[in-house]
């Protein structure tokens, strides 16, 4: 592979609604979008300011397939087996929780998203996500 071809990992913001509420105004996610040369590491940053809600999950979605990465618990990572993705950081209200894909590739190319909620045991959670608003170019 040539260390000339340019990987685009497209990020980009959008409300989808799992509980009709507005909250989804209050997840954040940068940078808007990558563009890294193969074997590269990506960053990618997801914060909320919604107080109760502690989990922030992490989707790929390509080739027209939704992937779940991982998520963190508060600052607890559970990253999905064969994800190659790292998770750092904190869940909670006004922190940063970071997604890291080291080793890119063409492969990594995507559209990655973020999901606040709120940890339930008992019921389902309430969920707010930033997912795409367009395909990539």
């Amino acid at each position: 592979m040539s260390s000339m071809i340019l990987l685009f990992l497209f990020i980009t913001l959008d409300s989808l609604l799992a509980s009709g509420s507005s909250l989804s105004d209050q997840v954040h996610q940068s940078p808007a979008d990558i563009y890294h040369q193969p074997r590269g590491t990506a960053k990618i940053n997801c914060s909320h300011s919604i107080e109760t809600y502690d989990q922030i999950f992490w989707y790929k979605k390509s080739n027209l397939e939704l992937q779940l990465l991982g998520y963190m618990f508060i600052n607890e990572p559970n990253v999905e087996k064969g994800s190659g993705v790292t998770i750092e950081g904190d869940a909670r209200k006004t922190k940063t929780c970071t997604l890291i894909i080291e080793g890119l590739s063409v492969n990594s190319s995507g559209v990655y998203f973020c999901a606040a909620s709120l940890h339930s045991a008992a019921g389902s959670p309430q969920d707010n996500t930033k997912s795409p608003q367009s395909s990539p170019p």
